[in-house]
Order: structure tokens, then C-alpha cells, then sequence
């Protein structure tokens, strides 16, 4: 068995966001020619039935390609994400952040954030929403990881990790930025790779 997709060129992330496109959910418009010159007719064409036999007992299994050229893929496990109670009352997330959207601090989605050496007694944390996030946040996540675990949307999770950066209770890492605040190449990169390869 050959497999097309691994003979076709790797796409780099220009490639990716050029085929993107910005129209959302607009319908696209038809030129007058377009709309004037009727379609050609669809050709049903039925093809022949063809009978396949049954499995026998004592079929031969197809053979697959030795795969122990390649090395094994480490296996990450990440902690279950966090359960409300169910007798817990409902709270909108954007309630959480009292209806602000954006944080005091630039957090993209790569971010490292960890839980300051202020933060290491709970007690410290006013909100229930700040211990479940310094509990998650013992070891060094991604703002991406941390909105996740959490089941709260991106943006609560920015606003909630800005408010808690400015009280002391998280440690923002530096990101790998180039100049001028352009993404690094190199780390989209590394990430579409590793997205094929799941």
C-alpha cells in the first residue's frame, strides 16, 4: 500500500494562512456571465454490480509496513481538566472578569505563565478562580494549556492571568518574539509541523 500524502511537498505556514480566506459566511458574488451562461448537464452513468465474496476462516491478513525505522512519540500526559461541583451555581465565564475582554498584559497563546513564589500558599488567592489557576499553574503551562483545563474561553483566561501578573500571583515567561513584535517563524513553524504529525 503507498501513501499519496506522505509524496506530496510539507506546506510551510505561509502557505497555510495564504489559502485562508476573510469572507466568513458571505455568500460570493457572480459576475453577469457567470449568472447568463447556463451550467452544463450533470451525466449519470450507472456501473455494474459487482458481488464480493465473504471473509473465509482462514484468509491471510494483509501485511502492513514494518514501522520500527521510527522512533516512538513521547507521550505527554496532562492533568484532568478541573470539575465544577454540580451543586456549583451556573457562572458565565465573562462573568469571571466582570465583562472585560482584554488584559493588562500582552499574553499570546503560546505564553509561559507559573505561579509565583508570592502565590505558594493558596491562601493567597482571593478568587476561586486564582487558586484553581495557581494550583494548574505549579509548573510552567501555556496561556492555551491554562484556557483549556480551565473549559473557559481564551479571552477569560488572558483576563484572568493579566489580573493575577498584577498582583504578583503568576510569573509571565518571555515568549520567543523577533523584532518589532513579529511572531517567530520558526516556532509556527514547529507547531504546523507537529500538528501534521498527529
Amino acid at each position: 500500500m503507498s501513501s499519496d500524502w506522505a509524496a506530496e511537498p510539507e506546506q510551510t505556514i505561509a502557505d497555510v494562512m495564504n489559502g485562508l480566506t476573510l469572507g466568513g459566511g458571505r455568500k460570493r458574488k457572480f459576475s453577469r456571465s457567470e449568472v447568463d451562461t447556463p451550467r452544463s448537464p450533470v451525466q449519470v452513468v450507472e456501473a455494474p454490480l459487482v458481488e464480493v465474496a465473504p471473509a473465509q476462516a482462514g484468509s491471510v491478513e494483509p501485511d502492513w509496513p514494518d514501522r520500527e525505522d521510527s522512533a516512538p512519540l513521547p507521550v505527554v500526559v496532562l492533568p484532568d481538566p478541573v470539575e465544577q461541583p454540580a451543586d456549583a451555581a451556573i457562572v458565565r465565564p465573562y462573568a469571571w472578569t466582570r465583562g472585560r475582554t482584554r488584559s493588562n498584559f500582552e499574553l499570546r497563546l503560546e505564553t509561559m505563565v507559573s505561579t509565583s513564589d508570592r502565590a505558594a500558599d493558596l491562601t493567597a488567592f482571593a478568587e476561586s478562580e486564582h487558586r484553581v489557576i495557581g494550583a494548574l499553574c505549579r509548573d510552567p503551562r501555556s496561556v492555551a494549556e491554562v484556557a483549556t483545563l480551565l473549559g473557559a474561553p481564551l479571552g477569560v483566561a488572558k483576563v484572568l492571568l493579566g489580573d493575577m501578573a498584577q498582583l504578583g500571583l503568576v510569573t509571565v515567561h518571555k515568549t520567543a518574539t523577533g523584532g518589532a513584535n513579529r511572531a517567530h517563524l520558526v516556532l509556527m513553524e514547529r507547531v504546523l509541523s507537529g500538528l501534521r504529525r498527529l
